[in-house]
């Protein structure tokens, strides 16, 4: 059976949580500043049980094998969303998933009227990068919001 993309449900926070944890661990990404100490972390059903926000999971045999969400911009005035706890196990990584779930949350967010969508990421995470890019990401100079993310140092942004 091929890997499907579906909302999350409560039953998958514990796989959610543990596959975030693989990729920061697979990455050597900085677990402070990071989405690896955020509260929702362990509870991201509720997190974005909410208004104008939404997380979906890729599923693959039974498995979590990824994961990406759209939600209010925290902190931030302005009518914009932000691209969230995108996180792929390396086994799903290069076959297209990635572009399928970019394209599912983007497609959400114009749907909640958002105008803008912003993303933060690590400078040496490439193939997220490029990935950003080529569905009309956009660098700019400084974060948004207050995410708490303080060791994320690329910020992009998209016009929806």
């Amino acid at each position: 059976m091929g890997a499907i993309i579906r909302k999350i449900g409560a039953a998958d926070n514990e796989q959610v949580a543990a596959l975030i944890r693989q990729v920061f661990e697979d990455m050597g990404i900085p677990k402070t500043g990071t989405a690896y100490e955020d509260e929702s972390l362990n509870d991201m059903y509720q997190a974005y049980n909410r208004p104008k926000a939404i997380y979906f999971v890729i599923q693959e045999n039974g498995k979590i094998m990824g994961g990406g969400g759209i939600a209010p911009l925290d902190n931030h005035n302005g009518n914009i969303c932000e691209l969230q706890k995108m996180y792929f196990l390396k086994e799903v990584r290069g076959r297209g998933l990635g572009t399928e779930m970019i394209d599912r949350c983007l497609k959400k967010a114009k749907e909640f009227g958002f105008e803008k969508c912003y993303l933060e990421t690590m400078p040496y995470m490439d193939a997220a990068r490029k990935l950003y890019e080529k569905n009309g990401f956009e660098y700019i100079d400084g974060p948004m919001g207050a995410t708490g993310h303080t060791s994320c140092s690329v910020w992009m942004l998209k016009n929806l």
